[in-house]
C-alpha cells in the first residue's frame, strides 16, 4: 500500500509542477526539461560515450580447428594412424592493429562524443528560442482578443442605443443595419483572434509538454546589443557543430595515415598426432606489409584530406552565414521598432481621436451611426496593428538575443 502511494505521488509530481500559469522563464525551464528532441540528443551522447569504450580495443581472438596432412591417396590413403605427419590442430590467433591506428580510433570516438554534445547544445538553443517565441506569441494573441473586446464593447453600446435614435427621428433606420453589420464584422475578426490563441497555445504545449498552458507575468524585453551579439558569433552552437564535424574529419585523416603503418598478429597452435609420433606446439607472428600505398593508403589519405578541407570550409561558411543573418535580423529589428513606435505614438492616437470626434458629432446629430462604426473599425485596426508590431519587436528581441548570445550568458 505504501509503495502504491509513493508511485501515485511520483506520477502526480510532473502534473503538479505544470499546474498553474507559466511565466516566461518557467516556460523555458520546462521546455529544457521536457522537450523530446533534447532527450533524443542526450541518448545520442550516451551512445557515443558507450561506443568510446570499444574504440582502440583489440579485435576478438580467433579460434582455429583443423586436420592437417590427412592422406587421401597412395598406400596410406585414409589411414592417418599409419603415418607420422597427420595431426589435429587447435590454434588461437590475435590480430594487433598498430598503436597509431588504435589511438586514432580513440581520438575519432572522442570527436564523436564532442559532436554529439555540440548538437545537443545547438538543439537546446533551438528549443529555447522556439519556446520563447511560442510564449510571446500566446501573450500577444491574448492581448489582441482583449483589445478587440474593448473596442467591440464600446461599439455595441452605441449600436444598442440606435433604435431610440431612430424612434426620435435623429437617425435613419438604415443606420441601425450599418451598425449591426460593423459589429458582425468585428465579431468575425474576434473569431479569427480566438483561433490564433488556440494555435499559439498548441505551439507552447509542443515545447513545454503542458497540455493547457496559461501564461502569466510580464512580457520580457530584450536589450539587443549588436556589437555583443556579433562578438559571440564564433561561439555560436552551429559554429561549434561545424567545428566538431571538422574535428571528426581530421580524426579520419589521422586514421587513414595510420593505415600506412603495419599491423601485427600472433598465433599459438597445438598439433596432436598419433601417440607413437608425439605432439607439437607452434607459435608465430604476422606483420602486415603496406607496400602498395600508392593505390590504397595514399589514395585514402588524399580523400580524407579533401574531406577535412571541406569540413573546415563548411565551418567558415556557417560562421559567415550566421553573421549575415544576424546583420539582416538586426536591420529588420530596427525597422520593426520604428514601425511599432509610429503605430503606438501616431496611428493609434489618431484613431482614438477620430472615435471621440465622431462620437461627439453623433451625439450632436452631425454624424451617422455608419460614421461611428467606421471610426471604431479603424480604431480596432490601429490597436491590432500596434499590437502586431509590438509582438514582432518582442519576438525579434527574443530571437536575436537567445539565438546569437554567447553560452556563458
Amino acid at each position: 500500500m505504501r509503495a502504491s502511494r509513493l508511485l501515485l505521488a511520483a506520477m502526480l509530481v510532473p502534473s503538479m509542477a505544470r499546474a498553474g500559469p507559466l511565466t516566461f522563464q518557467q516556460a523555458l525551464r520546462l521546455a529544457q526539461a521536457d522537450a523530446p528532441s533534447l532527450r533524443a540528443k542526450e541518448h545520442g551522447i550516451d551512445a557515443a560515450r558507450a561506443a568510446r569504450g570499444a574504440a582502440g580495443a583489440l579485435p576478438d581472438p580467433t579460434l582455429g580447428l583443423s586436420v592437417d596432412s590427412f592422406p587421401i591417396s597412395g598406400p596410406l590413403a585414409f589411414e592417418p594412424n599409419r603415418d607420422n605427419f597427420t595431426w589435429v590442430k587447435v590454434g588461437v590467433s590475435q590480430d594487433i592493429p598498430n598503436l597509431a591506428k588504435r589511438h586514432a580510433q580513440q581520438a575519432r570516438a572522442d570527436t564523436n562524443i564532442a559532436a554529439a554534445q555540440a548538437e545537443a547544445v545547438a538543439t537546446a538553443r533551438d528549443v529555447e528560442v522556439a519556446t520563447a517565441l511560442a510564449w510571446i506569441n500566446l501573450a500577444y494573441a491574448e492581448r489582441r482578443v482583449t483589445a478587440l473586446d474593448d473596442v467591440l464593447g464600446r461599439l455595441q453600446k452605441i449600436v444598442r442605443t440606435s433604435p431610440q435614435a431612430v424612434a426620435s427621428g435623429s437617425a435613419r433606420p438604415a443606420q441601425v443595419i450599418a451598425g449591426e453589420e460593423a459589429v458582425a464584422k468585428m465579431q468575425d475578426r474576434r473569431s479569427e483572434l480566438i483561433a490564433a490563441v488556440a494555435q499559439a497555445r498548441a505551439s507552447l504545449t509542443r515545447w513545454t509538454g503542458d497540455p493547457a498552458p496559461e501564461i502569466s507575468g510580464p512580457i520580457p524585453q530584450f536589450d539587443v546589443n549588436a556589437a555583443t551579439l556579433r562578438a559571440a558569433i564564433d561561439q555560436h552552437p552551429m559554429v561549434e557543430v561545424a567545428s566538431a564535424s571538422a574535428d571528426q574529419a581530421n580524426a579520419d585523416l589521422r586514421l587513414a595515415e595510420a593505415d600506412r603503418r603495419p599491423d601485427f598478429g600472433v598465433n599459438l597452435a597445438y598439433q596432436h598426432r598419433d601417440p607413437r609420433f608425439g605432439d607439437y606446439v607452434s607459435a608465430g607472428v604476422t606483420i602486415g606489409l603496406p607496400i602498395f600505398t600508392r593505390h590504397r593508403q595514399n589514395a585514402q589519405i588524399a580523400a580524407s584530406e579533401a574531406e577535412a578541407a571541406a569540413a573546415r570550409a563548411a565551418q567558415e561558411d556557417v560562421r559567415r552565414a550566421l553573421a549575415d543573418k544576424l546583420a539582416s535580423d538586426i536591420a529588420d529589428h530596427v525597422m520593426h521598432h520604428e514601425q511599432w513606435l509610429r503605430a503606438r505614438d501616431t496611428l493609434q492616437p489618431l484613431a482614438e481621436r477620430r472615435v471621440k470626434l465622431e462620437t461627439a458629432s453623433y451625439a450632436a446629430g452631425r454624424a451617422s451611426l455608419a460614421d461611428i462604426a467606421d471610426a471604431h473599425a479603424a480604431l480596432a485596426d490601429a490597436i491590432l496593428t500596434t499590437l502586431d508590431r509590438e509582438a514582432v519587436v518582442a519576438a525579434d528581441g527574443a530571437r536575436l538575443v537567445l539565438t546569437y548570445r554567447s553560452e556563458d550568458r
